[in-house]
């Protein structure tokens, strides 16, 4: 795509709060023609304010919904009254691989082409160079077109849905850590020994390499009886020290149910590899 198709693109962004805003703003700063719409947020500078998601979608090559998961389908099927026929609707949201599909077969139904995209990093401070991971019918075109204005796009081949998929996959392990760390460290802020717990995740972390996670699974396989009655302590622990054990006690019904796994009747995915670490 070269300089002249880049200052002719159009594109409409459907949500204009932190992330949406910022994609926005470097979409504008890379040469294309941007109008937004957002019901709570002003436009940013050098983006024309819209007051629907049909007026910002007319006449645009590319609508970019940054709004919530909860909004994208109304968002989609308000958006579609104006989408001109060639348009390709991306979605950002972090939504379910259900939701995705039913988004791609709503566009599709009208002829629209539809990209289920992921934004694998928080936006702010990266803006439209956050990495991408893209799949469904319009994977293809979404990168040819944002790639040239500085986009870092990677195409997932397969439906929408993909694309989905893989960044919570990774949610599950992300954030499910974060959340042992929120909970971890208000246990021990109220136990009077923060700054000791923090030191010792943060060696932890420091010390992670490609075996850590090798050790984390089979460790769990191998002990499970033992850290379900180990975490089962800690849930009472945190109890005691009036801190709500969600994720002890969610840790524990897991090892748990290791614990009861029987390699006859398990299948290969939920076997992992028993054996290995001690910790």
């Amino acid at each position: 795509m070269d300089s002249t198709v880049v200052e002719d693109l159009r594109i409409a962004v459907l949500g204009l709060g932190e992330a949406g805003g910022a994609i926005a703003r470097d979409l504008v700063a890379a040469g294309a023609h941007v109008r937004g719409y957002d019901p709570k947020v002003p436009a940013p500078p050098g983006v024309v304010d819209t007051g629907s998601e049909a007026e910002a979608a007319a006449g645009s090559d590319l609508v970019l919904s940054v709004n919530s998961a909860s909004a994208a389908v109304d968002a989609l099927r308000a958006g579609l009254a104006r989408t001109p026929p060639g348009c390709l609707w991306a979605d950002l949201n972090t939504a379910s691989p259900g939701v995705k599909r039913h988004l791609g077969e709503i566009a599709g139904d009208t002829g629209i082409d539809f990209a289920d995209v992921s934004l694998m990093a928080t936006v702010p401070g990266k803006g439209l160079r956050t990495p991408m991971l893209v799949s469904g019918a319009g994977a293809g075109r979404y990168a040819q077109m944002l790639r040239p204005l500085g986009a870092r796009v990677d195409v997932l081949e397969g439906p929408a849905g993909l694309a989905a998929e893989r960044k919570l996959l990774r949610s599950v392990f992300y954030k499910g850590m974060a959340a042992a760390a929120v909970e971890a460290l208000a246990a021990a802020r109220a136990a009077g020994c923060e700054d000791w717990l923090r030191e010792n995740i943060a060696e932890e972390l420091t010390r992670a390499n490609a075996t850590t996670l090798d050790r984390l699974i089979e460790g769990s396989h191998q002990h499970a009886k033992r850290r379900t009655v180990e975490m089962q302590a800690a849930a009472d622990m945190l109890t005691d020290l009036d801190v709500l054990p969600l994720i002890s006690t969610a840790s524990r019904d897991l090892l748990d149910r290791l614990a009861r796994w029987s390699p006859a009747t398990a299948s290969p995915s939920s076997a992992g590899r028993p054996g290995g670490a001690t910790s």
